[in-house]
C-alpha cells in the first residue's frame, strides 16, 4: 500500500504500527455489527422499537470508534499523555458531575446528558487513567524523587468515590484492578500482593452489606432457588445450551427473544443461539489475540512508559471481557460490563476505541528502540526520543 521509503504520516504510520492487532480489533467491531443484526430486533421490537432501531445505532457508533481507534494510534506517546490527561480531568469532573446532575436509572446515577447525548463518564475514565497511571509509575521508577506512585494512588481514590457513590461496583473493581495491574508491573512484594488478595476480599465483603443490589445479586447467585430475581441469566444459559456446537441460525434462537438485554450485557448467549458454541470459541480467541497481542507489543517496547501503559491497556480489555463472559456463563453475579466492541452502547465503544487506539500508539516499532541484547534499557517518561 505504501512504500517503506516514503516519509509522509501515513506512510510510517502504516508501516509502524501493528496491523494484525489493528486488522484483529476491526474484525471484533465487525463482529458486534452482525451480532446486533442477530439479538437485537426481538429487543427493539418489545421495546416498540422499530426492528432495526439498535442495528442502525451500533453501526452508527461504529463510524466515530473507527476514527477514535485510528486517529489515536497516530500518537507519539508523549501525546497520548496529553490526550490522556485531558480525557482524565473531563471525564472525572463528568462522572462527579453526574451524582447531581445525572440520569438516575434503577437507582443509580451513572449517565449524563450533553449536548442531547447521554454519555457514562466512567467508560472514558478507565482508558485515561490506565494511561495517566502508567506515566506516573513510570516516573517514580526512573525518577526516585517523584511522588508518582502515590499520586496514581490518590487520583484512583478520588475516581473509585466517585464510582462508589453512583453506586456503580462493577467499574469501580475495574479501577481497583488497573491500579493493581500497574503495582504488579511496577514491582512488588509478593506480601503486598497478598495484601492486594485480602483487600480486594474485603472490599467485596463490605459493597455486599452497604450496597442492597450487591447483596441481591449476590444471594440470587448462591442461592438461585431462594427467590431472587434471575430471569435473565436464566434465559442466558438457556440460549447458550439451545444454540449446540453450530446453532440455531440467524433468529431462531427462542431463548434470545426472552433476554431482555440480548443486545448489550448478554449479546455473548445470544450469539451462542444463533451461531452455536463454535463460533463463540472464535469470538473468544479473537479477544484472546488482542489481549495477547498488546501484551506482547508492550514487552518490546524499550521505554518505560509506553511498555506499562500499553500492557495496562491490554490486561483491562481483558478482564473486562472475561467479566462479561463469566456473567454470560454465569460463573459470577451480574456487573453491567460489556463485552467490547461487541454489546451494544456508544460511550462504551467509542471509550474502548479510545484505549485501544492508545495501545496501537503505545506498541508501535521505533527502529532507533531495536534491541541489540534483548535487555530493554529504559529511559524516563519525558525521554527526548518519545
Amino acid at each position: 500500500m505504501f512504500s517503506r521509503a516514503q516519509k509522509t504520516p501515513i506512510a510510517e504510520w502504516w508501516w509502524s504500527v501493528d496491523r494484525e492487532l489493528l486488522g484483529a480489533l476491526i474484525l471484533l467491531m465487525i463482529s458486534g455489527i452482525v451480532l446486533s443484526f442477530a439479538a437485537s430486533p426481538p429487543v427493539a421490537e418489545r421495546l416498540g422499537l422499530d426492528p432495526w432501531h439498535f442495528v442502525i445505532r451500533q453501526a452508527g457508533f461504529c463510524v466515530p470508534a473507527l476514527v477514535v481507534l485510528i486517529g489515536a494510534s497516530f500518537l507519539t506517546p508523549r501525546h497520548a499523555r496529553f490526550v490522556a490527561l485531558v480525557t482524565l480531568i473531563g471525564s472525572v469532573a463528568m462522572l462527579w458531575a453526574t451524582l447531581k446532575f445525572g440520569t438516575e436509572v434503577k437507582g443509580a446515577r451513572r449517565w449524563i446528558s450533553i449536548l442531547g447525548q447521554t454519555i457514562q463518564p466512567s467508560e472514558f475514565v478507565k482508558p485515561a487513567y490506565a494511561v495517566l497511571g502508567a506515566w506516573l509509575f513510570s516516573e517514580s521508577m526512573v525518577l526516585k524523587n517523584v511522588p508518582g506512585k502515590t499520586l496514581a494512588t490518590l487520583v484512583g481514590l478520588v475516581i473509585v468515590a466517585g464510582l462508589l457513590l453512583q453506586p456503580d461496583i462493577g467499574q469501580t473493581a475495574l479501577i481497583l484492578a488497573t491500579w493493581a495491574a500497574l503495582m504488579f508491573l511496577a514491582g512488588i512484594s509478593w506480601w503486598l500482593i497478598f495484601g492486594m488478595a485480602g483487600a480486594g476480599i474485603g472490599l467485596i465483603f463490605g459493597a455486599y452489606l452497604l450496597f442492597p443490589h450487591v447483596s441481591k445479586r449476590i444471594d440470587a447467585f448462591m442461592n438461585p432457588e431462594g427467590g431472587g430475581n434471575t430471569y435473565q441469566i436464566d434465559r442466558a444459559l438457556q440460549s447458550l445450551l439451545e444454540g449446540g456446537w453450530f446453532g440455531r441460525g440467524p433468529g431462531e434462537s427462542m431463548a434470545k427473544k426472552l433476554i431482555p438485554d440480548a443486545h448489550a450485557d448478554y449479546v455473548f448467549s445470544a450469539a451462542a443461539g444463533e451461531f452455536g458454541i463454535l463460533f463463540c470459541l472464535v469470538l473468544v480467541g479473537l479477544i484472546a489475540f488482542i489481549a495477547v497481542r498488546g501484551l506482547a507489543g508492550a514487552q518490546r517496547q524499550t521505554n518505560l512508559f509506553p511498555r506499562l501503559a500499553a500492557s495496562t491497556l491490554a490486561i483491562q480489555f481483558g478482564l473486562q471481557s472475561g467479566i462479561n463472559l463469566a456473567v454470560n456463563l454465569n460463573l459470577i453475579p451480574p456487573k453491567g460490563m460489556t463485552l467490547p466492541f461487541v454489546s451494544y452502547g456508544g460511550t462504551s465503544m467509542i471509550a474502548i476505541a479510545l484505549g485501544m487506539g492508545l495501545m496501537l500508539a503505545l506498541t508501535r516499532s521505533k527502529p532507533e528502540e531495536r534491541l541489540v541484547t534483548g535487555i530493554p534499557a529504559y529511559r524516563s517518561a519525558v525521554a527526548p526520543a518519545e
